[in-house]
C-alpha cells in the first residue's frame, strides 16, 4: 500500500461472527466523522453474486473469475435507507442490502474467504478504498492483512452464548426465522473454518487490543474505544 499521509487515521477492527463488530464499526465512524468500511459485506455480496451465477461457493477459480468482472460498492445509508441497515451494499447498481444478512449467504461468504485468488481481488479493492482516508474497516484480517499498519486494532471478542442470542435477533430483524440452535450451529461451522483456513485465518495479531464485549453495552464499548482513540491523535499531534 502506499504510504499513508500523515493526516489519516486508520481504526481496524476484526473479530467473529457476532462480536459486536458491524454495530460497534458504524457508530464508531459517524461519531468519529470516519469512513465505514464492512469488508464482510463485500465477501457476502460475493457470495450472492455466485449463487445467482450458479457456481459453487466452494471453487475459488471460479468465484475468482467472476470477482474479477462485477461492481460492488459501499455507501454511506442517506434518506430512505436510513432503515437499520449498517451500509448500503450494491452489486452492479442493484441495493442488496438486505439480501445479503440472510444466514445462508454468511455461510457463502465464509466459503469464499477461504480462497486464496478471491481474497487477493477484494483485498485490493479494500487497501485502495481507504488510501489516504480517515477509516474504521472491519473484518476477519483486518489488522493482519488489509491494514496492517493501522492505527488501532482492535481484535473483539464474546462467549459463544451471547454470539448466539446476538445473531438470532439480529436474523429476526430481517425477518429471517431461525431457531437457536440453527444459529448456534451456524456460528461453530463459520468459527472453525475462519481461525483454521489456511490463507488469512481470522486472529488477533500481536499488537491488537482484544475487547470482550460479553457483558458490556454498545455505550460502554464505544466510551472505551474513543478514550483510545483520542490519545492516540493526541499523540500523534505532539509527533
Amino acid at each position: 500500500m502506499p504510504k499513508r499521509p500523515n493526516l489519516s487515521f486508520q481504526i481496524a477492527i476484526d473479530g467473529p461472527v457476532a462480536s459486536g463488530k458491524s454495530t460497534i464499526a458504524k457508530q464508531l465512524a459517524d461519531q468519529l466523522k470516519m469512513t465505514y468500511i464492512d469488508t464482510g459485506a463485500m465477501y457476502r455480496a460475493m457470495a450472492l453474486a455466485a449463487q445467482r451465477n450458479k457456481i459453487d461457493w466452494h471453487n475459488g477459480p471460479a468465484v475468482a473469475t467472476l470477482a474479477a468482472k462485477i461492481d460492488i460498492r459501499l455507501a454511506r445509508p442517506a434518506g430512505k435507507k436510513k432503515d437499520g441497515r449498517p451500509v448500503s451494499v450494491y452489486l452492479n447498481n442493484e441495493d442488496v442490502s438486505w439480501k445479503i444478512r440472510e444466514l445462508e449467504i454468511g455461510e457463502g461468504a465464509s466459503i469464499i474467504g477461504i480462497h486464496k485468488e478471491v481474497r487477493k481481488i477484494l483485498v485490493k479493492l479494500q487497501q485502495d478504498m481507504c488510501d489516504g482516508k480517515r477509516i474504521v474497516m472491519e473484518g476477519r484480517d483486518i489488522g493482519s492483512k488489509v491494514l496492517p499498519d493501522a492505527d488501532l486494532k482492535i481484535f473483539m471478542i464474546a462467549d459463544q452464548a451471547e454470539r448466539v442470542k446476538r445473531k438470532q435477533k439480529q436474523l429476526k430483524q430481517v425477518g429471517e426465522k431461525v431457531t437457536k440452535k440453527q444459529v448456534q450451529a451456524d456460528i461453530v461451522s463459520r468459527d472453525t473454518r475462519e481461525m483454521t483456513r489456511e490463507i488469512d485465518p481470522l486472529r488477533p495479531t500481536l499488537d491488537a487490543w482484544q475487547l470482550d464485549t460479553t457483558h458490556l453495552s454498545i455505550e460502554q464499548v464505544m466510551d472505551e474505544i474513543s478514550k483510545r482513540v483520542k490519545m492516540l491523535e493526541a499523540t500523534q499531534r505532539k509527533a
